[in-house]
């Protein structure tokens, strides 16, 4: 042994740091994957949004000029449509949403930092006017696509409302 049979304290401390509970990923692995997450063209927007272009409706997409940068923007109709991951916007409820074990103080800041910044954002869009609407990513399950795009489809163009009903074929 190095050390007349002594455990230095930088091995010491080693050991120590190995006994923690272990890490899912190797070091620099999270920061990677994290690092990739897209903020926009998601493949849920893509979905709704090709639902929404097959349907007749033209948009501007992710639009700067908005609180919150809407992922869809309908100007004829006057409305807007986020796209949201259950996530990263706390979806309430919803068995996508859970707070990490880990590093808690660090997520619970950040996540409730962006559900309180959307219902600002949203309150200020609804003031100047617009229709605000959120589709949550668990909404967009193959069990339960058809019924949600449809469903966002008549709302946008006021069929609920009005008690209409539109051609859904």
């Amino acid at each position: 042994m190095k050390n007349g049979g002594k455990v230095s304290h930088r091995n010491a401390e080693k050991s120590r740091k190995s006994a923690k509970t272990p890490e899912k990923y190797e070091r620099g692995t999270r920061s990677y994957t994290m690092s990739h997450i897209r903020g926009k063209n998601t493949k849920i927007e893509v979905l709704v949004r090709s639902y929404l272009f097959r349907r007749g409706l033209r948009f501007r997409k992710n639009d700067k000029r908005y609180p919150g940068h809407p992922d869809i923007v309908l100007p004829k109709w006057r409305t807007m449509v986020f796209v949201n991951g259950c996530f990263w916007h706390m979806h309430e409820g919803c068995t996508k949403f859970s707070m990490p074990k880990s590093n808690v103080e660090f997520w619970t800041a950040k996540l409730v930092r962006n559900h309180d910044r959307d219902i600002t954002q949203h309150a200020e869009l609804e003031k100047a006017g617009w229709k605000v609407l959120v589709v949550w990513e668990c909404e967009l399950t193959k069990a339960r696509r058809e019924e949600t795009l449809k469903r966002l489809y008549r709302q946008i163009i006021g069929a609920d409302e009005c008690g209409e009903s539109s051609d859904e074929s």
